[in-house]
């Protein structure tokens, strides 16, 4: 690898219920000039949820936290870090008003991210004849550091660590506990070109070479037993 580019997808419809994302998004790919060998496609939660219809009117958001929920891991007052179904610890159980369609609206998470990038994978190999790696992202906070960055919550077409276990550093040290979140990391690179507010649901990122195989975003998930803080 000699470089990184990051390709923001831009001109993407507002998501609606019903949307075929795949078919917007391989629109807008081919805007783009195609895709490359090797691409990885990072959409943006906020579009997933919007077309597979998880969004719902709400007053009460703090209910619909606790509904999402598995577990609050800690609350104050209205602010609750929960665990969701998925496995994720993240403020909120991942319940959003930000980018919601309309005032008192609310975006929940995706059922299942990970089948979400599959069908996402699936529908650019249809439209496009090729298949890249695809990373659904969302915004999450981090225990004693402050703001937000990116991660995956779903994975399709790629491994989303990097185990280095067994290799050797420059200096010929084993590597004893060195697993790297290649799909996080590619999630943070990819937020740094769609923001927040700027309309931009997805991009690619070219240039890396994504550990091959299969596997999921419940990878990421740390291990009850591997927990040093439940």
């Amino acid at each position: 690898m000699t470089e990184l580019r990051i390709v923001p997808l831009a001109g993407v419809p507002e998501v609606r219920p019903g949307d075929d994302l795949a078919l917007l998004l391989g629109d807008a790919v081919e805007r783009a000039g195609g895709l490359e060998e090797g691409d990885v496609l990072v959409v943006a939660q906020k579009a997933v949820s919007k077309a597979e219809g998880r969004i719902e009117r709400a007053d009460d958001q703090l209910g619909v936290m606790l509904r999402e929920a598995r577990a609050v891991r800690r609350r104050r007052e209205d602010f609750v870090i929960a665990e969701t179904e998925h496995g994720f610890v993240c403020a909120s159980a991942g319940v959003d008003r930000s980018n919601a369609p309309d005032e008192g609206w609310l975006v929940l998470l995706p059922r299942d991210p990970d089948a979400s990038a599959a069908r996402i994978r699936e529908g650019l190999r249809d439209r496009l004849g090729a298949a890249p790696a695809v990373i659904v992202s969302d915004s999450f906070g981090r225990a004693w550091r402050q703001g937000t960055t990116d991660v995956a919550i779903g994975v399709a077409g790629m491994r989303p660590l990097l185990d280095l276990r067994g290799r050797r550093d420059a200096r010929g040290y084993e590597l004893a506990a060195t697993i790297i979140a290649i799909a996080d990391e590619l999630a943070g690179a990819a937020e740094l070109v769609m923001g927040k507010s700027r309309g931009v649901p997805a991009a690619l990122v070219r240039g890396y070479a994504v550990p091959p195989g299969e596997g999921s975003a419940a990878e990421l998930v740390m291990p009850p037993e591997r927990d040093l803080f439940p």
